[in-house]
């Protein structure tokens, strides 16, 4: 049991620092597309079972604002980014620097496609670490965005993409701009048989 643990713990360091190289590479492509300095706080990192992503953003009947991909390749699976609705208006404003920014529950095309250009670029920085460290090909599709209770946009993608595997890696995400700080959550769910594969590649043994 406790070699297990230590196992366990073991595979947490390295999705941490696959998380921690994400997070970097996201700052850095945001202060560019931004044109001012942009951080991003080191990630929490943890493992969790997908029935209980959910419960980690509010609950099945939380409204969030969604951005989600499938990630194609050697180890297939899906990513999301969500954000609670006031966490996006938040975004819009303090760190894209929008001067009228929408009432709560309605955005813009303008606000709609800066959130997800900023969802794509984060779940590119964290695929490319991902990628880099496991020496697996792997891609993004076009991502897609959704307001919706979390549980329906959770089913939703569970319906588009066919299967999500039981395990999700969860990245608490905080975007740091001087005073102002917006916390996200981004999730990967790598299909059943790609965990296997993730950490096969990365020198530790699977789940």
């Amino acid at each position: 049991m406790g070699a297990f643990k230590e196992l366990r713990e073991f595979q947490l360091d390295v999705l941490k620092e696959v998380g921690n190289i994400g997070a970097g590479h996201a700052a850095t492509a945001l202060s560019t597309l931004l044109n001012k300095p942009v951080d991003m706080q080191v990630p929490k990192v943890r493992m969790l079972p997908f029935e209980e992503i959910s419960a980690s953003i509010g609950g099945e009947e939380q409204v969030v604002l969604a951005i989600f991909l499938r990630v194609e390749g050697e180890a297939p699976g899906n990513m999301f980014f969500i954000l609670a609705l006031e966490s996006a208006k938040k975004l819009l404003k303090n760190l894209v620097g929008l001067q009228q920014v929408s009432e709560e529950g309605e955005y813009t095309e303008l606000e709609l496609s800066a959130l997800n250009e900023i969802g794509n670029i984060l779940a590119g920085s964290y695929l490319s670490s991902l990628a880099d460290f496991t020496k697996l090909h792997l891609s993004p599709t076009v991502p897609s965005l959704a307001i919706d209770m979390a549980g329906a946009v959770l089913s939703f993608g569970l319906l588009q993409f066919g299967q999500m595997g039981d395990q999700a890696l969860l990245i608490e995400t905080k975007f740091l701009e001087g005073n102002h700080e917006v916390e996200g959550h981004f999730f990967l769910i790598p299909d059943p048989e790609s965990f296997d594969k993730i950490f096969t590649a990365l020198g530790v043994d699977g789940l």
